[in-house]
């Protein structure tokens, strides 16, 4: 098994990043973080194959981390799972070896084709490593191993939504004892209202939410969702 260390200062989104590793045979969570001093002890205490992590955290940011444990030795592998898409970081998260850069939002499959991507590394390195020493071939093997193909979409999901996001609105739902409005939802889960009644519409759509309408004195009534159990 390739234990997992997920770090992510959003607890809900790191219980969903968990989940989607416990789906992906080979796989287990091992532990979560919420931020860096949480995740380098972690590294330090050893156990701990993969690294999946967020560039954003509240003490220093995932680059920050990743320096961090070069400079005392750690070689534990990372896969950055974060919405920072500038250039200037993704070319740093790629000197400092970070083995894949996955975008937020991004679907299961996308995170899947990753991790599969890196099990099939660490089977041809091992294949490889027995001999001591690897000629082109072997070497064309191992850099071979890491290409991922583009991942489909999420069946089911418009374009332009993703799991990760479908499934923090469905929590915050879920959770909540009362109706909530689009407004409410966004600043529960850190969206955009445009974003927030975009997926909330798809949900009511699908028959995952059931929608009323609130009708005040003046203007025009507001829209409140609940969650619909299966």
């Amino acid at each position: 098994m390739i234990d997992v260390l997920v770090v992510d200062d959003d607890f809900r989104v790191a219980e969903i990043n968990a989940k989607y590793v416990g789906k992906v045979p080979g796989f287990r969570v091992a532990a979560r973080a919420h931020s860096a001093a949480q995740a380098l002890a972690t590294v330090q205490r050893g156990g701990v194959d993969l690294v999946l992590l967020d560039h954003y955290l509240p003490d220093q940011t995932g680059l920050e981390l990743v320096h961090r444990m070069r400079e005392q030795g750690h070689g534990t592998d990372v896969i950055m799972i974060t919405a920072a898409s500038d250039v200037t970081t993704v070319q740093t998260a790629m000197r400092l070896g970070a083995l894949h850069y996955l975008v937020k939002p991004f679907t299961f499959a996308a995170l899947r084709t990753r991790l599969d991507s890196y099990a099939a590394l660490r089977r041809t390195v091992d294949r490889v490593g027995g001999r001591g020493i690897a000629g082109q071939e072997q070497v064309d093997r191992i850099f071979g191993a890491l290409r991922t193909a583009p991942a489909p979409s999420s069946p089911g999901l418009p374009s332009g939504h993703s799991e990760p996001t479908t499934d923090l609105i469905c929590h915050v739902l879920h959770d909540a004892d009362h109706p909530l409005s689009a407004h409410e939802v966004a600043a529960e889960t850190g969206l955009s209202r445009s974003t927030a009644q975009r997926y909330l519409r798809h949900l009511e759509q699908a028959g995952r939410l059931r929608l009323s309408l609130k009708y005040g004195d003046t203007g025009r009534p507001e829209h409140l969702y609940a969650w619909v159990a299966p």
